[in-house]
């Protein structure tokens, strides 16, 4: 039914022009600007995620975009020059190291970290191998 049909993910924020900035100057994102919000383009054909403002805004907890990555350590490294901070997990199944990296799941990636975004959505970056 929806084979050949475009579809694109969609998130809000509290502040259009702090999300162009981070997407589009610290992850190097291409980013449109429209007259509803914004329109980031992702590499390697993961097509397109629409970002738009809202008054009522709430951080979802999940994570909203996995960025896959050859290199987990020079990404979290990059990412820190550029200011951004991973996120620390100690849980019984989820357990960071010191520099935000979970590694060797039983299920999904090699290695994954997490970091937020200006209006707290939860992103990620992870190596399959």
């Amino acid at each position: 039914m929806f084979r050949d049909t475009k579809a694109y993910s969609s998130f809000s924020v509290d502040d259009l022009q702090e999300a162009k900035r981070f997407y589009g100057e610290t992850l190097e994102l291409e980013v449109d600007e429209t007259p509803e919000g914004l329109v980031l383009h992702l590499g390697g054909g993961g097509g397109e995620v629409f970002i738009y403002p809202s008054d009522s805004y709430t951080a979802p907890k999940h994570t909203v975009i996995n960025f896959s990555v050859e290199n987990i350590d020079e990404t979290v490294d990059e990412l820190g020059r550029r200011g951004v901070r991973m996120e620390h997990y100690d849980m019984p199944e989820i357990k960071t190291d010191e520099r935000g990296i979970f590694r060797g799941g039983e299920m999904g990636p090699s290695a994954i970290a997490w970091f937020k975004d200006p209006a707290d959505h939860v992103l990620a970056v992870m190596q399959e191998s």
